[in-house]
């Protein structure tokens, strides 16, 4: 019986425990969102340019392998355009991240008619280019104040 006793007042405490923890979660709504919040939205067009970018310049920093890069030129140079022209965040609505994204537009535009040409050194240079840019607008995304690199 003693038994029977202690599993029920487990079962009772743990009950308790969930009952709890579900009723006290508290919905967030836009104007409480905080800065460890942020973390967690995204920005889609960043990330689908972040894909393009990861796909294009890992391979070639690894292993100087142009091929993925040189592949998604006309992608990035797309993503890109969507990106300008998607409504921005409140959080990077500024004249700074606007002309990061229109130099973005026009690099990656750039880097297709690089790509062309075939001159891989030319490539590589664009490419690391292409990269930074995109850290600075990334950065700005997620800043709080304080710098964070992101590696690739």
């Amino acid at each position: 019986m003693y038994k029977k006793q202690n599993f029920a007042a487990v079962g009772l405490l743990i009950f308790s425990i969930v009952l709890s923890a579900c009723s006290s979660k508290k919905e967030h709504t836009a104007s409480e969102t905080s800065a460890d919040d942020l973390e967690t939205q995204t920005w889609e067009p960043m990330d689908k340019f972040h894909l393009l970018m990861a796909e294009s310049f890992h391979p070639y920093k690894d292993s100087a392998n142009l091929a993925p890069a040189k592949a998604n030129a006309v992608a990035m140079a797309d993503a890109a355009g969507a990106w300008l022209n998607a409504p921005l965040p409140e959080k990077v609505n500024n004249a700074k991240v606007k002309a990061q994204l229109l130099q973005l537009k026009t690099d990656t535009e750039t880097f297709v008619t690089t790509v062309a040409s075939d001159d891989d050194k030319a490539i590589g240079e664009s490419l690391n280019v292409l990269h930074d840019l995109f850290h600075e607008i990334q950065e700005a995304w997620y800043s709080d104040g304080e710098e964070h690199h992101h590696e690739h």
